[in-house]
């Protein structure tokens, strides 16, 4: 009998699925019913996001014991990571001052369709002007920021629901 006064780490794991859910339905939402076209950086944290949701989703359906939430713990807190340094360089961009933003580069799609992998990572890496609008703001926040602040909940939720007894 579970006397612990939270829920079981399946259920929190497939509630953290769901909000990784909710945050890529609200940036579709945003490019396709408001009208905002994601940049390069943009993508990539929602592949980051989808990564999380996907390990979280697995670990729900999975229902692992001790050993295995640790590993999904690892992997969501991973991914959740990576979707934190995204997300930060994009808030470091786009707080640059107007003369220091990158110039504006290619798609993300072109730029993966002509350059090998690693070359197309380090140039989204580097940023460019898309990046650095903000056409979007909350409570002062651009969505990056938002993003920011989600994905490192998540990374932080992901090791504690993976390793707490």
């Amino acid at each position: 009998m579970n006397r612990d006064p939270l829920p079981l780490p399946r259920t929190l794991f497939g509630i953290a699925a769901a909000f990784c859910a909710a945050l890529l339905a609200y940036a579709y939402y945003t490019q396709y019913g408001l009208g905002y076209e994601p940049c390069p950086l943009c993508i990539l944290q929602r592949i980051a996001v989808f990564a999380t949701g996907l390990v979280f989703l697995l670990a729900a359906v999975h229902a692992p014991q001790a050993t295995g939430r640790r590993v999904y713990g690892v992997l969501g807190f991973l991914f959740a990571g990576a979707g934190a340094v995204i997300a930060a360089r994009h808030v470091w961009l786009q707080n640059l001052p107007p003369d220091q933003v990158p110039d504006c580069g290619p798609g993300l799609e072109y730029m993966f369709d002509v350059f090998p992998a690693w070359d197309a990572l380090r140039m989204v890496f580097a940023g460019s002007g898309e990046c650095a609008d903000i056409d979007w703001a909350l409570l002062g926040l651009s969505m990056p920021g938002w993003v920011l602040i989600c994905v490192v909940s998540l990374s932080v939720f992901s090791i504690w629901n993976g390793f707490r007894k």
